[in-house]
């Protein structure tokens, strides 16, 4: 059985993007460590939103120039590697800018890791010095999933936790 998003949270999406940020930043209180701060993260939105099919990181390869490697994630089996410039990750970790795509197949370049993904947002995650440490990637299985509240809610929340 696939698993189901909890259902009592708020239906408008940015205030269920403040409940779920503050209970992260409750539960990492105190929690210096990337991999936990990262696992809890990716588990607690993907219990928040409906919409979340895959959610996760892919975190900069300190032993390969600008390639991700799979990091932290819930949902189907992620791609394994994915080098700067490749795909809507690539491209997020190359450009540094967070990227909204309402149709993947629409895409250059996209990389299908699940051909049920239809719609992405991807964000960069950026450490306290300034540098790429990881993207945060979502996928959902229906086109145009997300939009300006997901991605204003995501910086904030991201730039918090990593920040």
């Amino acid at each position: 059985m696939s698993h189901v998003a909890r259902d009592d949270r708020p239906a408008d999406k940015a205030a269920r993007y403040a409940e779920v940020e503050a209970e992260i930043l409750a539960v990492l209180d105190g929690e210096p460590n990337t991999t936990a701060r990262m696992a809890t993260v990716a588990s607690m939105l993907a219990d928040a939103f409906e919409d979340y099919f895959w959610a996760g990181f892919y975190v900069v390869d300190p032993t390969k120039a600008r390639e991700l490697v799979v990091g932290p994630y819930q949902g189907t089996l992620g791609c394994l590697r994915i080098a700067f410039g490749r795909g809507v990750c690539g491209t997020a970790a190359e450009t540094r800018q967070t990227q909204l795509v309402e149709d993947v197949h629409a895409f250059p370049g996209h990389i299908a890791c699940d051909g049920r993904s239809e719609s992405e947002i991807v964000v960069p995650v950026i450490d306290r010095s300034g540098e790429l440490i990881a993207v945060f990637d979502v996928d959902a299985t229906r086109k145009a999933a997300f939009d300006a509240t997901d991605a204003a809610a995501l910086e904030r929340l991201l730039g918090k936790v990593f920040g």
